[in-house]
């Protein structure tokens, strides 16, 4: 049974509790503006969408302040912000990004005259805007302080709500119903491209208001996980690694999972189960208080326990993050001390390559007060095998 299409309109107390939050951010960092060139962190204060982020010469912005919230769009988009209601104010600029930018500097110098007030703009780690050096230029032109907005807006959303992780919780079965019924299916000899095709048709079959491309990768010891899916046929003793792409209610499902072509050799079995077995392990025992590192040390411990070689070292975290973009904050890293708080979603997912195999499975946990909450359903007891 299919879900039911997202609700087109995040519900209004969850819009007001996240302004609230950011606004009181704000105050602690003595931000007067915040300047939003992000699709994500647009959507997410304004709940305004628009295809116009499939074009790069008209930008949408959003000014905040303490008392409003502006929408700063080009005269194109006229139609579709009045088309009803808003929460927002609306500023519109004639021409393309140039003129958008002046008008951004404009308003602040409108509400901030003497050029006194601090502003942020959301270019930093995990995000990279929509914006340009025009904007930067001209806010520092005006004589006031600029800089990153990305701490306390990332301090705002790493916190997700029940309303958001219900999405994610959707999307995750949307993913998971597509690689099992695809494999399902699959045979010895299909192309990277063909499942990839299959799971993606899949997606959005089941749902997904999207699907991005996925990584899909043949491999018996050729560890390439970057590269686009391609015309290598699956044979015996290969396994077929993906990672998902996909969207719910603007949630993307993240999620990793393995299959092998043709029966697996006894070894491969039993480090299956064994790096399986830990990692649900690991995420049974994550706790609000602990920090990033507390939950790597735990994973270290583990590991050793399971008697597995070295893990995969290329990345130097085991999860992350996530919400209404792919990876995000906090990365579970060694060193990391940031406290895990209710209400973060995190990934966790450390990885085993071993005489030619690949073992990996990535775990989704809600944070709550008194425990964690799987998001989405386990990885299979049992290895996948494509026949």
């Amino acid at each position: 049974m299919l879900p039911a299409p997202p609700s087109p309109d995040v519900p209004l107390n969850e819009r007001t509790m996240r302004l609230a939050s950011v606004r009181r951010e704000m105050a602690e960092d003595e931000i007067d503006f915040l300047v939003l060139t992000d699709q994500k962190n647009i959507e997410y204060f304004t709940d305004y969408r628009t295809l116009s982020w499939g074009y790069h010469s008209r930008p949408l912005f959003v000014l905040i302040d303490q008392r409003d919230i502006l929408v700063i769009a080009n005269r194109i988009e006229s139609r579709n912000l009045e088309s009803r209601v808003r929460a927002f104010s609306i500023v519109y600029y004639a021409g393309y990004l140039a003129e958008g930018a002046r008008a951004i500097v404009h308003e602040i110098s409108a509400r901030d005259p003497a050029a006194a007030a601090k502003a942020a703009i959301d270019y930093g780690q995990d995000m990279s805007g929509r914006g340009s050096l025009e904007i930067v230029d001209g806010l520092r032109a005006r004589g006031g302080q600029l800089e990153s907005a990305t701490d306390l807006l990332w301090r705002t959303r790493v916190i997700k709500s029940p309303f958001e992780a219900g999405l994610k919780r959707i999307s995750f079965e949307i993913v998971n119903a597509a690689f099992d019924d695809a494999v399902s299916e699959a045979r010895l000899g299909i192309t990277e491209v063909e499942l990839c095709r299959q799971i993606q048709a899949r997606i959005v079959m089941n749902g997904a208001e999207r699907a991005d491309p996925i990584a899909m990768t043949f491999c018996r010891g050729e560890f390439n996980y970057g590269r686009p899916p391609g015309m290598l046929p699956l044979e015996v003793g290969q396994y077929a690694w993906t990672d998902f792409r996909s969207t719910y209610g603007g949630y993307p499902a993240d999620r990793n999972r393995i299959a092998r072509g043709g029966e697996p050799e006894r070894w491969e079995i039993d480090s299956y189960e064994r790096t399986r077995a830990l990692t649900v392990a690991l995420a049974n025992s994550v706790r609000a208080g602990m920090t990033c590192g507390d939950v790597f040390g735990a994973f270290e411990r583990l590991w050793r326990d399971a008697g597995l070689p070295p893990a995969y070292g290329l990345v130097s975290r085991i999860g992350h993050g996530g919400g209404l973009d792919v990876t995000e904050p906090p990365s579970i890293s060694k060193d990391n001390p940031e406290i895990i708080r209710p209400g973060m979603i995190l990934h966790l997912e450390p990885k085993l390559e071993i005489d030619g195999a690949v073992f990996q499975f990535e775990e989704v946990i809600y944070v709550r007060e008194d425990g964690i909450e799987f998001l989405s359903e386990l990885s299979p007891e049992r290895l996948p095998v494509i026949n």
